[in-house]
């Protein structure tokens, strides 16, 4: 137990300081991004208003409210004590909208989206994955260009696919938002039937690049599995075959389990082509939005997400696999 303590604590620490640098580096990186979006604010507020002093006071003014005027490394404390607070400021692309609005109605589309499609991409693709390497034969040799195909497709390529069949040709699937332009949000038959036919097409576009690639990745790790001297001693042994396939297919699920937790962790800015394909109104369309009308504390607070999400799926990685794993296990108590 004392060398998984300090095992645990090792990994959080080095995440911890991870964290660190990535907040820093989340606030800097868009600030050094050319132009001035303050400008285009206080020009939007002074239409028709040539009077040079006048626009330069309003400039200042909007300057101070931003924040703009002080010093970076002044900029980023008051930044940080704000956002510990749960305040991450106001969208300059959507002013006087609050970044914390924007990401409250977004975060739930992503999710609703990605989560589901992720996960079914994951469990077809391992699945397929290990009957092609156990069924072998013709089985295996028409699925494995297929996986191999399919998952060398890039997420705006298999949209584009999808997009051209589906909805132009076709005409059987909306091309674009999540639900009618004609309709409000609410509970109500219309609106849940919509929002089901504007989900299906990027839904399929992320769980068809997701079954190609954990399909290649399960084939391999099984197929290296099977052929391991521990399989045939069992066979030696005359252990059943259905239980020395079952251990296969649990070793060989460890990488996959480290690639569905590095898919969930990077699902907002991974996958998030799909969602600006589509035009669906989650996190990728509002970081496409602060990038297009350089919205610092919207990027800033979009990219912090991805980062925490990808830190917190690595960090629960390596706890699983310090109970699971036996090798983890038998280094901890040596």
């Amino acid at each position: 137990m004392k060398g998984y303590k300090k095992y645990y604590f090792n990994k959080i620490l080095w995440y911890l300081l991870t964290l660190v640098c990535a907040v820093i580096l989340n606030f800097v990186l868009p600030r050094l991004m050319p132009g001035d979006p303050v400008a285009s604010i206080a020009a939007n507020s002074l239409a028709g208003v040539t009077d040079a002093t006048q626009v330069q006071k309003v400039y200042a003014e909007y300057a101070a409210k931003f924040g703009t005027d002080k010093p970076m490394w002044e900029q980023f404390f008051i930044w940080l004590g704000n956002a510990l607070h749960g305040d991450l400021g106001q969208s300059f692309s959507q002013y006087p909208r609050e970044v914390s609005d924007i990401l409250a109605n977004a975060i739930p589309w992503t999710l609703a989206l990605q989560l589901p499609a992720i996960i079914v991409g994951w469990l077809l693709g391992n699945i397929l994955g290990a009957i092609a390497a156990y069924m072998k034969g013709v089985f295996d040799k028409a699925i494995l260009p297929a996986f191999m195909f399919i998952g060398s497709f890039p997420a705006f390529g298999m949209a584009t696919i999808l997009l051209f069949i589906f909805a132009i040709k076709l005409q059987i699937a909306p091309s674009a938002g999540a639900y009618g332009f004609d309709l409000l949000p609410s509970f109500s038959p219309a609106f849940i039937k919509s929002v089901l036919s504007h989900y299906q097409l990027p839904f399929w576009s992320i769980v068809l690049i997701t079954i190609g690639g954990q399909g290649i990745g399960m084939r391999s790790m099984a197929i290296y599995e099977l052929n391991a001297d521990y399989v045939k001693y069992s066979r030696f042994l005359g252990i059943k075959d259905n239980k020395i396939v079952g251990y296969v297919f649990r070793n060989a699920m460890l990488p996959q389990i480290t690639g569905l937790a590095l898919s969930l962790g990077t699902m907002i800015g991974g996958n998030m082509v799909a969602e600006m394909m589509f035009s669906y109104p989650g996190l990728g369309m509002a970081m496409l939005s602060a990038v297009t009308g350089q919205d610092y504390p919207l990027l800033s607070a979009c990219t912090l997400i991805i980062t925490i999400m990808v830190l917190i799926a690595n960090l629960a990685l390596e706890i699983i696999y310090g109970i699971i794993d036996p090798r983890v296990k038998a280094q901890q108590q040596d």
